[in-house]
This record gives C-alpha cells, structure tokens and sequence, in this order.
C-alpha cells in the first residue's frame, strides 16, 4: 500500500469540502495569530459529536466574543465575562465548563505568553509529544481556579476537565493531538502553521471513530479499542509513509468517514473511494 500515491488522487475541490465539514474552518477565518490559536484550542476542544453541530455552536461561541478569541481570553473576566457565555450549550459541556475553559486559557496566556510557549515548557523535545501531552494537562489542571469553582484546586468531577485528557490515563487524546496537528504542522490551505517549535514528525494521529475504523480495514492496526496505544501504533505505521510527517494522513483519512461517510460496510461509497482497493471490507468479493 502506497498511502502517499493512493491520497493525492484526491483533487483540491474534494479537499476544500472536507474543510467546509472540519471545526479547523472556523479558526481559519482570522486572520491575527492569537485569534488563530486560541480558536483552534477552543474548536477542537468541542470538536465531538455531529460535524453540523459542532460547527454551528462554534459560531454561537465565537459570536460571543466581539473582538476575537484572543482578546476575549487574555482579558478574561469571569465575573464580567461569564455572562456572555451564558447559555452556552454542546452536548455535555455548558457555560460553566467554557467560563472555567476560557479562564485557563487567560492564565496560560498570562505565563506565557501564548499557547505555545506554555506547551513548550514542558516538551523535552524528543521522541513522540506523549510526554509534552503530560506535562500539559498537569501543568493545566494545577491552575487556580478559585475565581471560577470557590476553591484552588478544580473539583475531580468538573466538566472541563473532559477537555484535558492525558496519554498517562491510557486516552487517545483525540482533539489535543487534533490541536497539535492544526498548529504545528505548515500551513498548506488546511493546517494552520502557527508553531515552529515542535516537529511534525513527532505529533501523534488524532484517533477517533472515523480514523480508528478506517486505519482498521486499512489494515494499519488490529486493535479494537480507541486509546494511545492504537494511535501510537497506527502512528508508526503512517510514518512508513512519511518519517518527517505522519499525520497528514488524518484529515483525509477521517474525513473519508466524516464527509465521504465509510461506515465500514460495503456500500456506494466505497466507489469513488481513493484507498478502496487496500481496504479489506471494498475489496471482499471483488
């Protein structure tokens, strides 16, 4: 299997409709780079659940905050500021979950300076990003979080912390790998370019339903279960395709369950799709 030759049949066109369907559209739209990593972090902290609905309470969140991300973050207020998210809704996570999220962020902004200096203080620069991953969450998760929850220390059972999982637990860390991915990897029309300190032969895929189904009939992975173990193996296998860049795969690759909709059964779509004759469900009776 040939992953480099089998996806750049793939044209331009399909690609930007992948993009219309992916929560990577809406930091796209600003054009400051606060505004593009602060819209990043928060788009793909909601991104789970239906595409339709994740881009849509993105506009609603966004739409709250008049004058960019990044100014509503750094500035942040929870007392002041918690009222504009009042009302917020995706899924499970609600306003609360957002004040204490945006709240985070002010304070990592505020050690920083950015998002990416905080993350780089904790990387070793070596080996995969699992141990940056780790020292991120912990280093997240041991803010003061007084002004919001009425104590230091944030309650085991709070909602935001549902945005901050760690490979040290076993999570696959889907949408902080997914952040990685947008903000490290160059800028090529779909990721994002916004840091240079880490290498994208480092990230790890961004394993979700879509791409832990997919990397299963592409014969990429036997394992059953969506953790880092699976992502750091399918990792391994994309690198035999490109050492330096691995996970350019997954937009593609998932969006070919998000967009193109492989249910992993054999159906119409499995006509026009690109790695049909590598897969083993497409090529069953063939």
């Amino acid at each position: 299997m040939d992953l480099n030759h089998l996806l750049l049949q793939i044209p331009d066109s399909r690609r930007l409709t992948f993009l219309a369907n992916d929560p990577l559209s809406l930091p796209r739209r600003y054009p400051n780079r606060e505004d593009r990593e602060v819209a990043a972090f928060l788009s793909a902290s909601l991104a789970y659940g239906r595409a339709a609905m994740i881009r849509r309470n993105l506009d609603n969140l966004f739409n709250r905050m008049p004058d960019g991300p990044g100014a509503f973050v750094r500035n942040f207020n929870p007392k002041q500021d918690g009222e504009r998210l009042s009302g917020f809704k995706h899924r499970f996570n609600d306003a609360g979950d957002m004040v204490a999220l945006c709240w985070i962020l002010r304070q990592i902004l505020d050690a920083a300076g950015s998002l990416e200096g905080f993350f780089m203080r904790g990387d070793t620069g070596e080996g995969d990003i699992g141990p940056g991953l780790i020292s991120f969450v912990r280093r997240t998760l041991d803010f003061d979080m007084s002004p919001v929850c009425g104590q230091r220390e944030l309650p085991k059972r709070a909602g935001v912390r549902y945005f901050f999982p760690s490979p040290a637990t076993g999570s696959a860390c889907k949408r902080l790998c997914m952040f990685l991915r947008w903000v490290c990897r160059p800028e090529d029309g779909i990721d994002l370019g916004l840091w240079q300190g880490i290498a994208p032969a480092r990230l790890v895929l961004p394993l979700d339903t879509h791409t832990a189904r997919i990397s299963r009939l592409l014969g990429l992975t036997r394992r059953n279960t969506p953790n880092w173990k699976m992502a750091i193996e399918v990792t391994e296998r994309l690198r035999q395709f490109d050492p330096l860049d691995p996970v350019r795969f997954d937009f593609v690759l998932s969006h070919l369950g998000i967009s193109e909709g492989c249910s992993g059964k054999k159906g119409e779509v499995c006509i026009s799709c690109p790695v049909a004759g590598e897969c083993v469900v497409a090529r069953d009776d063939q």
